[in-house]
Formats: C-alpha cells, sequence, structure tokens
C-alpha cells in the first residue's frame, strides 16, 4: 500500500515508550489512495504515531466496485488502482475482510489477496509493488493495509521478501474468536515473519457478549473497529474508529454491542528507536529518505535498478514520488 498524499507529512517517530493503561480515541483522517479508493488513516496519528512497531493504519471500503467513481482521477474507475511504488525499511501487511487485490512485487511475487489470508511483504533495504482491483473482482472491497517498522538490525540484513499464508491459528474465546495474524494471543501464534515482538489479530465478538481479551502486560495496544461496536470502560468505539489502551495490562473486558464487533487487536513491545518517515519510505535520518527518493527516482528513468528493480507483469508506469520539502526533516515523539 502506497502513502500517495502529493504533501506528505515529515517527522521522526519512536524514542519512547507507553505511559502505562490509558483509554483514549485515535481520531482517522481521510486520504485518497491512488486514483480511485479512499481510505481512513488511524496512523499516525496527530496523537499517537506509533503502536509497538505498527506504524501506518489504512481503513478502507466497505466499498461497492460496481459504481461509478467520477470525483477522481480516472472516471467510471472503482478499487484499488496503485501503481508501482517504493518501500524501505518496512513490512506491508494486507489484510482484507471483502473483495479480492492483485498483488505484484519487483522480487517477482504475484498473488491474490483474498479475505482472513494473511499477504505480508518486507521490504528490507528496498522493493517496489502494485495492488489492483481486477474487473473480476467481488463487487465489495474492504479491508486494512499496515506497516511495521523494522528494527535498525533487520533492516538492512533481511532480504526483500513477499510471503502469502492461506491458513492462519485461531483462539477461540468464551464468545468471540481471534485469527492471529501476526505474534501471539493467549498461547496461539502466527507463522509470518515479524522482527520485533508484536501481535497483529482479526477478532470477532458475539452480539452482546463481554470477553476478556489476554495482552501482555510489556506490549502497547490499540484497536481498530471494522464491524459494529464495542465498550471498554466508560469508552465506546463504533466502525472506522481506533482506541488506544497502552500498556500494563494482562488482559482488557470488551463489552460487544447487541450486533456484535469485529476488530483488529494492534499491539507491541513500544519501538525505541526513532525513525523518519516519508512518502513510502521509513529510514533512520532525512539523509537516508534523499537518498531512497533519489534511487526510486532512477529506478524509474532506468526501468529498474538493483534497489528497486522493476514489477514484472504489471501494464502501466510507476509512481513517481513527490517534492522533497524544502526543509530538512524534523524530529517528533511517538507521541504528543
Amino acid at each position: 500500500m502506497s502513502n500517495l498524499e502529493k504533501d506528505p507529512a515529515e517527522g521522526v517517530c519512536g524514542g519512547e515508550g507507553a505511559e502505562g493503561p490509558v483509554l483514549e480515541m485515535l481520531e482517522a483522517r481521510e486520504v485518497v489512495l491512488g486514483r480511485t479508493t479512499k481510505v481512513r488513516r488511524l496512523l499516525p496519528n496527530k496523537n499517537r504515531r506509533m503502536v509497538g512497531a505498527w506504524c501506518f493504519v489504512d481503513h478502507y471500503g466497505p466499498d461497492d466496485l460496481t459504481a461509478r467513481v467520477d470525483s477522481y482521477d480516472v472516471p467510471g474507475a472503482a478499487g484499488m488502482l496503485v501503481p508501482p511504488h517504493p518501500h524501505t525499511s518496512l513490512q506491508t501487511v494486507s489484510w482484507l475482510f471483502a473483495g479480492e487485490i492483485e498483488h505484484r512485487d519487483s522480487v517477482g511475487s504475484h498473488a491474490m489477496v483474498r479475505p482472513g489470508e494473511l499477504n505480508i511483504m518486507t521490504a528490507g533495504n528496498g522493493i517496489a509493488h502494485s495492488e489492483v482491483s481486477l474487473p473480476s473482482a467481488p463487487a465489495i472491497l474492504h479491508g486494512a493495509q499496515l506497516w511495521v517498522a523494522l528494527p535498525d538490525a533487520a533492516r538492512s540484513t533481511v532480504p526483500p521478501a513477499f510471503n502469502a499464508y492461506a491458513e492462519l491459528p485461531t483462539l477461540e474465546l468464551d464468545g468471540a474468536r481471534a485469527t492471529v495474524m501476526l505474534g501471539t494471543v493467549g498461547g496461539v501464534t502466527s507463522p509470518a515473519p515479524a522482527y520485533t515482538p508484536l501481535v497483529g489479530a482479526d477478532v470477532t465478538v458475539e452480539p452482546g457478549r463481554t470477553v476478556s481479551l489476554p495482552l501482555t502486560p510489556e506490549f502497547e495496544y490499540a484497536v481498530l473497529v471494522v464491524d459494529g461496536s464495542l465498550r471498554v470502560g466508560e469508552l465506546t468505539a463504533g466502525f472506522g474508529e481506533m482506541a488506544y489502551f497502552g500498556s500494563g495490562r494482562a488482559a482488557i473486558e470488551l463489552v460487544a454491542a447487541g450486533d456484535g464487533v469485529r476488530f483488529l487487536l494492534l499491539g507491541g513491545e513500544p519501538f525505541e528507536e526513532e525513525l523518519v518517515m516519508w512518502w513510502n519510505f521509513i529510514g533512520r535520518s532525512h539523509d537516508e529518505i534523499v537518498a531512497a527518493r533519489n534511487d526510486w527516482m532512477a529506478s524509474i528513468d532506468a526501468a529498474g535498478t538493483s534497489r528497486f528493480p522493476q514489477v514484472p507483469g504489471y501494464d502501466g508506469d510507476a509512481l513517481p514520488a513527490p517534492t522533497l520539502p524544502g526543509t530538512r526533516l524534523k524530529p517528533r515523539p511517538r507521541s504528543r
């Protein structure tokens, strides 16, 4: 997934831990993704820029792909249409609740992203990929795209890679079921690669039920509601909203609304390294971001380079990087 803002924000995240148990809402902002999709961006957030190593969260849909979308750059188009674009020092985590997306990348992967199946792409020093809704895709598209920041020890040593998992382990709770995408929940562990202690799970709670969700006290957590609503303490989170729980809990009680609730549980050990995020790049300094942008633009001009090879099978032009800001990136903490 690309951050396609024409004037992407600059900043440094990481370096500070969570302050213990809290309950607060994180407000989403609307962003146009690619040419045909609007998303709700929950991370980076003006108050919380990271949750563990999770540093980017987009929630989109449900969108009816049979409807015309004339307000975008491509009249009549619908669905995902994101040309080849680069990433560095992160993992992209693709998760669908409905629909289908075609993934292609510069290590030669070609896969269909489908509901309940995990697709995780590790950028390492550099990778490029595209995401497209094909004409044969189901009518409804609903999903989340997330980034995980790679720690310094892994980002230059782990090679670019793509992993897909059609089946994932599940945790059965009283009145709830969790599919474990990454990390471990209640003793159930995902096979997907992770380079910092973290967790990601898709959780469904039956209507009106109260569930005690097991947590790791050293982790900070947030939940993104994708269907229905839930209550925790005095806080209520509905569709498209994210609630932040902080750290210091071994479990948390969540109450599902009368029609039930489905949410993504995201958590991890607070990310202590400072990192710079700009557009689709993660680095550790302004100069690293400049070098990544230069390498990507050189790749477009040369039809691929060793750092950013072409995306095989994609019919169209790659996405140019925005213009860099006129000033150097300025540090900002992971929370305000």
